[in-house]
């Protein structure tokens, strides 16, 4: 992210009037890329600095992509830092292809944002090696150990002093720590100490920043022996050596390798809530494009899985090039400028214009490889991209001029289904990683009574699992949800549903609640109930549709708020007052955003959130701060689960965003914030803000809910094509979740990860002969061999581990 050069002089200006306390070391170096910022004089100058200054050293995260553009830019210039390179006086720190966020995005993503990075590194230096990851911005996730692990790397960082803009990780240790993931793996990493304190003077730096005396004779005290400062400059600064040339400069790898002592690491077991990191969450541009790659992430996940069956049973060929240019763009859209300076770039050209365009290019390739192998008949294939078996409600278009239908399996036996508009909805079963063949009858279907109907000033609805009382008088919230299948049990409070925010510009709080909703049904069937509610917040339209299915324990919403102009939400705040340095910033405050709140029956509640491969049990006492200073981690990246022990609630999003939740605040959703956002810029509402969410009651705690498959199927619903494409099921996983599965070479990689707390056992059962099985690293190397025993394959997986299986199969 950009800064500007009068701040980088003011820095230079700062720093010449401090003298070191102790003996000291620095990490210096250049963040940015040709997404970003980086100037095409900018590899001559970095290559003329290091020659200019002999001592030294820089570590770099620059964009994989930038060294296509320098080679042509300036050859010349290209060649001579290839070799500077190759004396050991540069790091690459960040080999990630966009320098995401992490923390924000799927586990998947950031495994694919590492190799593809590394591999276009790869190609420009073909010698380089991996030792190290550190980032300028708040780069990091609770997971990143055993990925980083298996990439190679053997060190990591956890300061970013001088970009702190979207957060930093929690003060904690000495000079070393082992940072340990959920699964166990640790690695040797430099971690933001616990005498590193944030900055009283700007809300971007630590006191590490710049090596200054305050922050040396603070580690002196603490006994820090090697104390260690970092900036990673911006990419077209002009400054050179950062602090001059009376520092000592190190790569990242010379620091732990030869100048700290290993055996002074303590063990630290790094929790997601130790990333303290925050967003414009709720505002309308981060919202969109959080959905966007969200959407994007699930399709190319999805599109691997249905090729992988396709090339399984021999239909097509493993369309690598059209993933790769996917990938691509998808990984393009998590670069962490696109979230956290959407805004800028010139009209129609912004980071969030960009992300549109990346990740619509990223779903239309998926599609087109959707599409490969279909034969248009009148049979209906069903796939299921999971590694479990499924029986689950499925929709399918009908043929032009049908209104009535009914679904036959592959004998000919009537299947349960509903007519709805446009189409027809039927109870599918399909087996685990595989596909199920069914068939259209033109014929007239039973009517049946529908489970719903009007009571007084209200709707009940009524399935298989929940008996639901919704009040029109009061903007449609939930008076009774009952879980038939769980005892009967009552779920919502009072004002279950409600919206409700600060319209500072409307009178302040206002609520759903104080408008009657009109109400539509839409479906009303044995397998599926809908209902349009239409009401108002505030003066503005909103439509909200509440979905039940049959045998699907989440209570499914889809809002829709019809803005007719840009209106304040949240913590009132005069732009007059906002300036970059002040720690209270109006867009932390959840309190005062649009919510969709969810008050339950729930006593002494416990929080747990998953987080990119980990589920994060929660020790906060609420989500809420006000202060740059004071940040919490109230991310919710696909779900969060409130629970008593007895009985729990989840809530799903359909992307990224902040969570509430207290002591006496309900568990609640964040909608909508309009107001001052980062470096003072106004995040506005310009159109209609769109939200899916939904909710799942369940027994236990998430685990024994079943709430990390239920999202699962969230994310990858069934996939529903008109054409008859039989093939055979490829595998059933047991014990852990299929998080990928691509072929490379003359094998399959089936990538598996294991969402329990407790168990560490998996097994994939093959509906072919496999010639053999061995685990592999993210890196490609091999791991070890793993026995097949009739068709089986088992090994261990620790909780929240990832395991990487690849498989050759007797053709």
């Amino acid at each position: 992210m950009g800064r500007t050069l009068q701040y980088l002089l003011l820095i230079m200006i700062s720093f010449s009037s401090q003298s070191m306390a102790q003996k000291a070391w620095y990490i210096d170096g250049y963040h940015g890329g040709v997404w970003g910022h980086y100037p095409a004089w900018n590899t001559r100058f970095m290559a003329d600095q290091l020659r200019k200054h002999p001592q030294w050293n820089i570590n770099i995260e620059i964009e994989p992509e930038t060294w296509d553009s320098a080679m042509v830019a300036d050859a010349t210039a290209y060649q001579d830092f290839r070799k500077l390179f190759a004396e050991g006086r540069i790091e690459y720190v960040n080999p990630s292809y966009a320098q995401g966020y992490m923390f924000n995005i799927s586990g998947e993503s950031i495994i694919r944002q590492f190799q593809y990075g590394m591999h276009k590194l790869q190609q420009h230096f073909p010698d380089i090696v991996f030792s190290t990851y550190s980032s300028e911005e708040p780069c990091f996730t609770s997971s990143l150990p055993q990925i980083l692990k298996s990439l190679g790397f053997r060190y990591a960082s956890l300061k970013n002093p001088n970009t702190c803009f979207g957060g930093y990780t929690r003060a904690h240790g000495g000079e070393l720590v082992n940072w340990t993931g959920p699964d166990g793996t640790a690695i040797l990493t430099s971690p933001r100490y616990a005498i590193e304190a944030l900055s009283d003077k700007s809300t971007w730096q630590t006191i590490a920043w710049n090596n200054s005396p305050e922050y040396l004779s603070a580690a002196q005290r603490y006994g820090i022996r090697h104390p260690v400062g970092m900036t990673l400059q911006d990419a077209g600064w002009k400054g050179g050596p950062f602090l001059g040339d009376n520092a000592t400069y190190t790569t990242w790898r010379n620091y732990f390798e030869n100048i700290t002592l290993h055996d002074s690491a303590t063990t630290w077991k790094v929790s997601q809530e130790d990333i303290l990191v925050s967003l414009v969450w709720g505002s309308q541009i981060t919202q969109q494009l959080a959905q966007r790659v969200r959407l994007a992430e699930n399709k190319i996940i999805q599109s691997e899985k249905l090729a992988a069956m396709k090339v399984w049973n021999g239909s097509i060929t493993w369309p690598q090039q059209l993933f790769d240019r996917a990938w691509r763009t998808l990984l393009l859209a998590e670069h962490h400028d696109c979230w956290i300076v959407p805004y800028n770039g010139n009209p129609g050209n912004t980071w969030a214009d960009k992300a549109a365009d990346w990740t619509m290019s990223t779903r239309k390739i998926c599609d087109s490889i959707n599409k490969t192998g279909l034969n248009y008949s009148t049979g209906i294939t069903v796939y299921n991209t999971l590694g479990k078996n499924r029986k689950e409600v499925v929709f399918a278009n009908l043929p032009a001029g049908w209104n009535d239908a009914q679904v036959t399996d592959s004998k000919g036996e009537k299947i349960i289904s509903q007519l709805v508009k446009d189409g027809i909805l039927f109870l599918a079963t399909v087996p685990a990683m595989g596909s199920t063949v069914y068939h259209l009858l033109h014929t007239q279907q039973e009517k049946v009574t529908p489970a719903l109907r009007r009571t007084g000033t209200g709707y009940l609805l009524e399935t298989d699992l929940y008996k639901i009382m919704i009040d029109t008088l009061h903007g449609g919230v939930i008076k009774s949800l009952i879980a038939k299948h769980l005892q009967n049990k009552e779920f919502a409070a009072e004002k279950f549903n409600e919206l409700r925010g600060d319209f500072y510009d409307k009178g302040g709080f206002r609520s759903s609640m104080e408008s009657p909703v009109n109400v539509t049904i839409q479906e009303a069937g044995p397998l599926r109930i809908k209902l349009l509610l239409k009401g108002l917040i505030a003066g503005e339209s909103f439509k909200q549709t509440i979905t039940l299915t049959a045998g699907d324990p989440k209570i499914d919403y889809n809002l829709e708020i019809d803005w007719k102009e840009n209106t304040g939400i949240g913590q009132p705040f005069a732009k007059e007052r906002y300036k970059w340095e002040l720690p209270a910033k109006p867009f932390y405050n959840d309190t005062c955003k649009l919510l969709a709140v969810f008050p339950s029956a729930f006593k002494q509640q416990h929080v747990s959130k998953d987080a990119p491969f980990d589920v994060t049990e929660s020790k906060l006492e609420n989500t809420f701060y006000n202060s740059w200073d004071s940040i919490r981690n109230n991310v919710l990246l696909n779900w969060v689960d409130a629970t008593d022990g007895k009985y729990g609630m989840a809530l799903f999003s359909d992307h990224t965003t902040s969570y509430t939740h207290g002591t006496d605040f309900p568990l609640g959703l964040d909608i909508q914030y309009s107001g001052m956002g980062l470096w003072g810029r106004n995040y506005t509402i310009d159109g209609p803000t769109t939200v899916h969410y939904a909710i799942v009651p369940h027994a236990g705690n998430w685990e024994q809910g079943h709430i990390s498959m239920e999202n699962n199927k969230w994310n990858e619903p069934l996939l529903v094509f008109n054409g008859n494409m039989a093939g055979q099921s490829m595998f059933q996983a047991n014990g852990a979740q299929v998080s990928a599965v691509i072929w490379e070479g003359d094998g399959m990689l089936i990538r598996l990860f294991n969402p329990s707390a407790k168990n560490s056992h998996a097994s994939l059962s093959f509906t072919k002969e496999i010639n053999s099985a061995a685990l592999v690293e993210l890196n490609g190397k091999q791991r070890a061999s793993l026995a097949v025993i009739k068709k089986q394959v088992l090994l261990e997986l620790p909780p929240f581990g990832i395991r990487t299986v690849k498989i050759k199969r007797v053709l």
